[in-house]
C-alpha cells in the first residue's frame, strides 16, 4: 500500500511531463539535452534569486503581517528574473517557434518539479497513512507545467513582436499577471484572517489564474504561428 500511494503520486506528477515530451515527439529535435541545459539555467536563476532574498530579507528577522505581505510581493517581483532567463534560453534553442516554447517550458517546469516536489513526495508519500496533500502536490506540479509553458510562450511572443505592435501592451499585462499570480493563495489566506483554508481551495486559487493565463498566451501563440 505504501508504494502504491507513492506510485500514484509520482505517476500523477510526472506523467503529464512524459506524455508532453512523447506526444510532441521532442526527441526528434534532440530535446533531451536541451531540456537538461534549460534545467541548469533554472537552477542558476533560482540560486541568484535566493542570494538576493537572503541578503535583503534574512529569515531570522521578525515580520509583522503588513511587512510579511510586502516581503511576499518583493519575492514575487524577483520572478521577473525568470522572464529574463527564459529569454536567454529561447535565443540559444535552434528550432521553430512552438518547439522552442515546448523545450524551454518543459525543461524549466521539470527542473522546478524535481527541485521542489520530488524529494517531499519520495520521503513523505511512502508513509503508511494515506494523505490527500501529496496528491494535491502532484496536481500542483501539472499546474506549474502549464504555467511555465504559458510564461515561456509570452516571452517568445515578446521577442517576436514589433515595438509598435498592438499586442505589446497585452503581453506586458499578461507577463505582470504571471509574475504576481502566485501571490493569490497568500492573499486568500490573509483575507480569511488566520483561518486555514483547505488544500483544495488553495489548489483552486493557484490553478485558475494559471489556466486563464495559459488560455490567453496559447491563443496568441497559435495566432502568431498561423499568421
Amino acid at each position: 500500500m505504501t508504494y502504491y500511494h507513492l506510485g500514484n503520486c509520482l505517476l500523477l506528477a510526472y506523467g503529464p511531463y512524459f506524455l508532453t515530451y512523447k506526444y510532441f515527439e521532442l526527441s526528434e529535435y534532440g530535446a533531451f539535452w536541451k531540456c537538461v541545459q534549460v534545467g541548469g539555467m533554472y537552477l542558476l536563476t533560482q540560486l541568484c534569486k535566493m542570494l538576493l532574498l537572503a541578503t535583503f530579507f534574512p529569515a531570522d528577522l521578525p515580520s509583522p503581517v503588513g511587512v510579511s505581505l510586502l516581503t511576499e510581493v518583493f519575492k514575487a517581483t524577483m520572478d521577473f528574473g525568470d522572464l529574463f532567463a527564459l529569454s536567454l534560453v529561447l535565443r540559444k534553442i535552434s528550432a521553430s517557434g512552438p518547439i522552442k516554447v515546448l523545450i524551454a517550458g518543459l525543461g524549466w517546469s521539470t527542473a522546478d518539479m524535481i527541485l521542489t516536489r520530488a524529494l517531499p513526495l519520495w520521503v513523505s508519500a511512502r508513509g503508511l497513512q494515506f494523505d490527500w496533500k501529496y496528491l494535491i502536490m502532484s496536481l500542483e506540479a501539472n499546474v506549474v507545467m502549464i504555467h511555465h509553458l504559458a510564461v515561456t510562450a509570452l516571452v517568445y511572443l515578446w521577442s517576436r513582436t514589433d515595438r509598435n505592435s498592438p499586442h505589446r501592451p497585452l503581453l506586458i499585462v499578461l507577463a505582470v499577471c504571471s509574475v504576481y499570480s502566485p501571490l493569490l493563495p497568500a492573499i486568500y489566506t490573509a483575507v480569511l484572517a488566520g483561518a486555514a483554508p483547505t488544500a483544495f481551495k488553495m489548489l483552486l486559487a493557484s490553478s485558475v489564474p494559471s489556466l486563464l493565463l495559459s488560455t490567453a498566451s496559447f491563443t496568441m501563440l497559435v495566432q502568431h504561428c498561423s499568421a
